[in-house]
């Protein structure tokens, strides 16, 4: 079973910093780095960086013809994905995002750059590889209608469509899109900007869970940072925990978590294992920084499960 990643490839740029500025004031910061990311970039290299070798990863999206871009594609080549599909624009600057981490939590500015000129028509090349039974792990850092073309293309292949509502929308998604996704995945405010309601504890998630699930969403899992999982499985919701750890920086813990659940699924895992490989996946990328650098790979996700107590999991009332 093969995973297909269509999204956006982001150089980005991060600073440190004690705190963030108020209007008009500069503020000496601490470390700079740059590395490479962008959601769909995050989420394939995660993914190929998990997989067995039985496993394809393929990225499509768009690239400028600038350093950054050949950086970028090389980083996905490095991690095993396959790049075939990832066009490069000539006269077009690649993505950048700025990242300003305080105390490890991060605000993140992005300029889509090639991003944005992901198009329908490019999302057609890519029916030949679209297969029943492979997965579509797609996001929001593209234009929209790219990302309704190409969720309704792999439907009418077949394909079962993990879609991570991220960045959050800012306008409501349609329901005629959701109710082609097999499996959402957003965090507190990405599911808070889907329904309207607050995500902020595990008891909230629920009903917007819910909410989401009569929009016609079979599969919701709500990821709630250092508060674990909210998930269903079929109509019972469940919450599971995430073990306390030191976090260096959280970015790219959610893109670690999609691609680690669209590995998991390929490998035919349940939802309930699913959702504990995701978790201990994101776990160990937010001790590490830096978006792309910090992605594990199989072996260390696997020890790390192995070294673990059960996490407790408990079920949400039926009704609120």
């Amino acid at each position: 079973m093969d995973i297909l990643v269509i999204g956006s490839l982001n150089m980005d740029v991060i600073f440190d910093t004690p705190r963030m500025p108020a209007e008009g004031e500069t503020i000496l910061g601490g470390r700079f780095a740059t590395a490479p990311g962008g959601k769909g970039a995050n989420q394939a290299v995660a993914a190929a960086r998990l997989a067995h070798p039985h496993t394809r990863v393929r990225m499509a999206g768009c690239l400028g013809d600038d350093a950054f871009g050949g950086h970028l594609r090389q980083e996905l080549v490095d991690a095993g994905a396959d790049c075939t599909f990832v066009r490069t624009l000539p006269g077009v600057a690649s993505g950048v995002a700025l990242i300003l981490l305080e105390n490890g939590l991060n605000r993140i500015i992005v300029a889509s750059g090639a991003n944005a000129a992901l198009s329908t028509e490019q999302i057609d090349t890519l029916e030949p590889m679209m297969r029943a039974g492979d997965i579509l792990l797609i996001q929001l850092e593209i234009p929209l209608p790219a990302v309704q073309h190409a969720v309704a293309l792999a439907r009418s292949k077949g394909m079962r469509v993990l879609l991570n509502p991220a960045p959050a929308p800012t306008i409501p998604l349609p329901d005629d899109l959701l109710a082609q996704i097999d499996i959402l995945t957003p965090n507190e405010s990405e599911c808070a900007a889907l329904t309207g309601l607050p995500c902020t504890t595990p008891e909230f998630a629920a009903i917007a869970a819910r909410a989401l699930r009569a929009r016609g969403v079979p599969q919701v899992v709500v990821t709630l940072g250092g508060q674990g999982v909210l998930y269903n499985r079929g109509d019972v919701l469940l919450h599971r925990a995430v073990p306390k750890v030191s976090v260096i920086d959280t970015t790219a813990a959610g893109d670690a978590f999609s691609g680690a659940l669209a590995v998991a699924l390929a490998e035919g895992m349940d939802i309930d294992a699913a959702v504990d490989f995701a978790n201990a996946t994101g776990t160990c990328t937010v001790m590490k920084a830096g978006a792309q650098p910090s992605l594990p790979f199989r072996a260390e996700v696997d020890a790390w499960l192995a070294a673990q107590p059960p996490l407790s999991s408990q079920n949400m009332p039926a009704h609120e």
